[in-house]
């Protein structure tokens, strides 16, 4: 019988928390990548990063207000074939995907998650706020 190579992956979810603030993003980027087992892909490993960037801005900017004051939450778990990113804020707005102009400065940021992602959600947590979940295929396709 053939012995099948697949990554070591963690059998807990990684967790953390960081302040509602713009030098949160590039700290959640550098945690989340540094979770990865050693041998992910770089493809695995470049997507996993821009989702991170993505859903922490849009947790800073719109979910928090900048304020140090209000968390940001990361959980980061391997499940049916997949890296799942789930970024919480105390935000009551619901991230949706914008219609883009070609002079468009901003918005972007969810058309680059619909793009690198298998799937995403936004759901409400409770008492106040919401998770943006998003999920990367471990082995491409």
């Amino acid at each position: 019988m053939p012995v099948l190579h697949r990554p070591r992956v963690p059998t807990a979810p990684a967790h953390w928390k960081f302040p509602g603030n713009p030098a949160s993003v590039q700290r959640a980027r550098r945690a989340v990548v540094q979770a990865l087992p050693a041998d992910s892909t770089p493809q695995l490993t470049d997507d996993i990063a821009l989702l991170t960037s993505e859903l922490v801005t849009n947790a800073v900017r719109h979910g928090t207000g900048y304020d140090d004051e209000q968390l940001i939450e990361l959980i980061l778990w391997p499940a049916d074939g997949h890296y799942w990113l789930a970024v919480s804020d105390p935000g009551e707005g619901r991230p949706a995907v914008r219609a883009l102009t070609l002079d468009a400065r901003r918005g972007r940021g969810l058309v680059l998650v619909e793009a690198i992602s298998a799937a995403w959600a936004v759901v409400p947590r409770h008492p106040n706020g919401k998770s943006v979940v998003a999920g990367v295929r471990l082995y491409g396709g």
